[in-house]
């Protein structure tokens, strides 16, 4: 496995090693113990979830859950392709409110780990898009919270053109400001984030 910091401390993207032949091709997703090996991180990953999407431009996001049921996310596409966006909500972080945009493929292996401490959402480029992310700790719908994927303060990159219809959920037509997820949680060097 492959592994390569982003720019946001702590956010990693994960290539696993695919094996093809003539049938097609195999690759291990998730392996505990070369994970931890690869990243020095001992996460025990207890739920996984799939999405799918029917439209391109479904926008889901951005998301995250509070304390005591704060998430890290383990996310991958499965079919279609994503824009991938993560925001580092880390109060003391030296890039809080920053965020990265990734162009993610069922086509390929890459994977991105999202730690606690940060917004993460994605946006379909292609119809019948269906990604897949494990995490680690259970849902907790008083834990839930969402931010709306485009507040000027922290202006994320989902490559949309002007005139893009985007299609969101209920809960994300009425996400919050960005200034409901400061003072949540605190830097405490790359790979952590507590309150």
């Amino acid at each position: 496995m492959q592994i390569k910091k982003l720019d946001l401390p702590g956010l990693l993207l994960l290539t696993p090693r695919v094996f093809e032949d003539s049938r097609g091709q195999f690759s291990e997703t998730f392996n505990a113990r070369t994970f931890k090996d690869a990243t020095g991180l001992d996460i025990d990953f207890v739920q996984d979830n799939e999405s799918f999407s029917r439209f391109a431009n479904t926008i889901r996001g951005l998301h995250f859950q509070t304390p005591p049921h704060a998430q890290s996310k383990l996310f991958r596409v499965i079919s279609g392709r994503v824009i991938d966006v993560a925001v580092d909500i880390r109060m003391g972080s030296p890039t809080f409110g920053q965020s990265v945009s990734l162009q993610l493929s069922g086509d390929r292996a890459e994977q991105v780990f999202v730690p606690k401490g940060f917004l993460h959402g994605f946006r379909t480029l292609e119809p019948d898009t269906r990604v897949a992310y494990k995490v680690d700790a259970f849902y907790s719908p008083d834990c839930d919270r969402s931010i709306q994927y485009n507040d000027p303060a922290i202006a994320c990159d989902w490559g949309l053109s002007t005139g893009d219809e985007v299609h969101l959920s209920d809960k994300d037509q009425n996400a919050r400001p960005f200034s409901d997820a400061e003072g949540i949680f605190t830097y405490e060097g790359p790979e952590g984030a507590t309150r």
